[in-house]
């Protein structure tokens, strides 16, 4: 099933656009119309990326600079500006993990995961919140997670970065809200990226993630992308400092296993409405 979001001839920045949720976002806005910037410290992957957009007879163009330095993120976006016009939304799907025990955390692990997940999000909504606010429109999206509620073992700096990212979130809401600028944040949980395939062990996808998950599988990228779109669109109108959970149920209990199905009764057990 398709469906249109209105998003034809605005400009939209990606952030971490040459993989996984950012470039699903990418080439879900070029479908749309859209003119897209796929933004990323990867240079050849953000540009292999405006090739596949090209392709489908949308504009792009590909800016490579690290999200963690403020001047070259509104150097950027002053250059997307020029290139292809005025920024009408931002999604910042720019974001790293490196697993460590927090006993062994080192500085440097902590400064990077906090500097692209947290600080890198805040640069990156503020070079598109000032000339969105100038203009009295725009729309932003940022990109949380399930960890944005909870912790998890070995992620100190991702779960902080990620729960500071709703803060930010709501806070820019309020702030330019009222200036014509949404802001709002969606939380996936695994998706199916190669950053999840690259560092998370195949038996903890299929024994923890997918059976804790209602739905039984990870999200598409696509799916998440869906979500940014409806976002950035005049159907979401007003919808402003919201944090949508786009995570197969997951975040909706707790004691989960078997997708949900596992009633963890004994009385339930013994009359055979389930099996163990």
């Amino acid at each position: 099933m398709s469906a249109s979001f209105g998003l034809s001839g605005r400009t939209v920045m990606v952030t971490g656009g040459a993989s996984g949720i950012g470039r699903a976002c990418a080439i879900a806005l070029a479908r749309e119309g859209a003119g897209v910037a796929v933004a990323d410290a990867d240079a050849e992957g953000a540009a292999a990326v405006v090739q596949e957009i090209e392709a489908l007879g949308a504009r792009a163009v590909a800016v490579s600079f690290d999200v963690r330095d403020q001047a070259a993120t509104d150097a950027a976006a002053a250059t997307i500006e020029h290139d292809l016009g005025p920024l009408d939304g931002l999604i910042t799907a720019a974001g790293i993990s490196r697993p460590a025990p927090a006993t062994e955390l080192s500085a440097e692990s902590w400064e990077a995961v906090i500097g692209v997940n947290l600080s890198g999000t805040f640069y990156s909504c503020q070079a598109a919140g000032r000339r969105m606010v100038a203009r009295g429109r725009g729309a932003i999206v940022t990109i949380g997670s399930v960890s944005s509620l909870g912790g998890q073992s070995g992620r100190a700096h991702y779960c902080a970065s990620k729960a500071g990212v709703v803060g930010l979130t709501r806070d820019l809401a309020i702030e330019w809200g009222s200036h014509g600028v949404r802001v709002n944040c969606i939380g996936p949980s695994a998706t199916d990226t190669p950053m999840i395939r690259a560092g998370i062990p195949e038996s903890f996808v299929s024994g923890v993630m997918e059976d804790r998950t209602p739905l039984a599988r990870l999200a598409r990228p696509e799916e998440i992308a869906n979500v940014c779109l409806f976002l950035l669109s005049d159907l979401a109108s007003y919808v402003n400092g919201a944090l949508i959970m786009a995570d197969g149920g997951l975040s909706a209990g707790f004691f989960t296993r078997s997708h949900g199905r596992d009633f963890s009764s004994k009385a339930l057990l013994a009359q055979g409405i389930y099996s163990e």
